[in-house]
């Protein structure tokens, strides 16, 4: 009995022993990555107070892929050849004098190049882009290129698998990339049906063990379509039934962009980028980007990207630099509200110096975690003068801003932690004032459906409902 006690004591110290020396060594590590102060300080108490919770979230949801580079300078400067020569060959369109250095900034940090020429038509529901994207889809000729954070086996979802697949009997070339954890409940047969019609199909980031903790917290949330490099979309819609029919509580309101000219030429390279990258091969050929002439539009469009990866959060500092530059007003819809500080405070200053700061959320979100952390932050922002709307008829998923009457954008990001420092997200930067004020009209009319919110009356809500909003405020990174 002295033996086995002596032995479980051994080896409950030697446990012990390994245990804080590998929460010590990932102390170091934390401290040493040199990161936001407030994170680091949460990550080091964490550690310290719930060792094995805490090594087991640092594992799954902590580390920092900031300091390394996914795809190669080179890899970079052979894809950026052809749609450079069609930026070199349009004639000189000047951007407006207010965004001249973000676009300087966003061609800095990402390569975006800023095209003129280019159409852009705008869809608010799944109703109407739908049966645009079918439309298109079976124009195509040359090939179709498609990345999508979910692609449902549904109704919508195999009704796109099925044209897809007829214009791949007809030999178009199809490629489809699709997010792993996105479509974790998709029937991997839903894929392999897509592959025996001739597609070349990929995953991005497949999460299996055990490479499983150092992928599940990065995911490809990118929704870009491209037609014979002539026809773009970009946007918030998936390819499900969801975005069509809504909830049986709400409509599913959302925005959509259908680009055509050059600024596709920034969704193919976006495109074939993340494809080197799930297949290692790097498509450059000229048939993937057409020269375009003077393009169908009007529009100057930068089709900008961020991931985990790299130094920069691109689209992060473009939208701070944005909300800054603002001078008369800035309107915001997005589905969650969990913003960094950087964009935090770039909304309030905005709203303190007189500029019309509008923020739009759905009364009802699809995960009340995360709507509960949103609503955490909304105290902040109207006690700095920014006015808050509840979009009240459904489910808003829309990722759309417009500023000024010149700027808008729409794309994959919304407004939080996750799309800003974890997620792979595009969007387009348009520079063009009927496109802004088209979209502006836009947010005016979801207004109409929208109740707002008083400072006075939030602060006045159940305290028991605050405290809730501040507990999952404490894990607004990881939602």
């Amino acid at each position: 009995m002295e033996w086995n006690l002596l032995i479980e004591q051994l080896a409950r110290l030697a446990f012990d022993t390994v245990l804080w020396a590998i929460i010590i060594g990932t102390i170091v590590v934390i401290v040493m990555d040199n990161r936001n102060p407030v994170k680091t300080i949460a990550w080091v108490l964490v550690l310290i107070f719930l060792p094995v919770v805490g090594l087991v979230l640092y594992i799954f949801f902590g580390r920092s892929q900031r300091h390394e580079r996914i795809i190669g300078k080179k890899v970079y400067g052979h894809l950026l050849k052809k749609p450079m020569a069609e930026y070199l060959a349009q004639p000189s369109a000047p951007l407006p004098p207010a965004y001249r250095r973000l676009a300087h900034l966003f061609y800095h940090v990402n390569q975006s190049l800023p095209y003129d020429g280019t159409q852009v038509d705008a869809f608010t529901s799944g109703y109407t882009f739908l049966p645009v994207l079918l439309r298109e889809l079976m124009q195509a000729r040359e090939h179709i290129h498609i990345e999508s954070y979910i692609f449902q086996d549904d109704a919508v979802g195999r009704l796109v698998r099925d044209v897809l697949a007829e214009r791949s009997r007809a030999g178009v070339e199809v490629r489809v990339i699709y997010d792993d954890v996105g479509c974790w409940h998709v029937p991997p047969r839903f894929f392999e049906e897509m592959r025996e019609a001739g597609m070349d199909v990929r995953s991005f980031l497949k999460v299996r063990f055990p490479h499983f903790t150092n992928k599940v917290n990065y995911r490809n949330h990118r929704k870009v379509i491209v037609i014979d490099g002539r026809t773009g979309f970009v946007g918030g819609m998936n390819l499900a039934e969801r975005y069509v029919k809504g909830y049986p509580w709400g409509v599913w309101r959302d925005t959509h962009l259908m680009l055509k000219g050059r600024a596709v030429h920034g969704l193919q390279t976006a495109f074939l980028l993340d494809w080197y990258f799930v297949d290692r091969t790097l498509i450059t050929s000229a048939r993937y980007f057409p020269p375009l002439g003077s393009g169908p539009g009007t529009s100057q469009v930068q089709i900008v990207t961020s991931e985990p990866v790299g130094p920069w959060r691109e689209i992060m500092q473009g939208l701070v630099m944005a909300v800054s530059s603002a001078q008369k007003y800035f309107y915001i819809q997005t589905p969650y509200f969990l913003p960094t500080e950087p964009m935090l405070i770039a909304l309030q200053t905005a709203a303190l110096s007189g500029v019309d700061v509008r923020l739009m959320l759905p009364a009802r979100a699809d995960s009340r975690l995360t709507h509960l952390g949103s609503c955490s932050y909304l105290a902040d922002v109207l006690q700095a003068g920014v006015k808050v709307y509840f979009y009240q008829k459904g489910f808003l998923h829309s990722k759309l801003m417009v500023s000024d009457d010149c700027l808008c954008t729409v794309g994959s990001t919304n407004v939080d932690f996750r799309s800003f420092e974890h997620n792979f997200e595009v969007n387009a930067f348009i520079y063009d004032t009927p496109t802004a004020l088209q979209l502006r009209e836009v947010f005016l009319q979801d207004q109409r459906d929208c109740q707002q919110v008083s400072f006075k009356a939030w602060v006045k809500r159940p305290w028991r409902r605050k405290a809730a909003e501040s507990l999952v405020r404490l894990f607004a990174p990881l939602l």
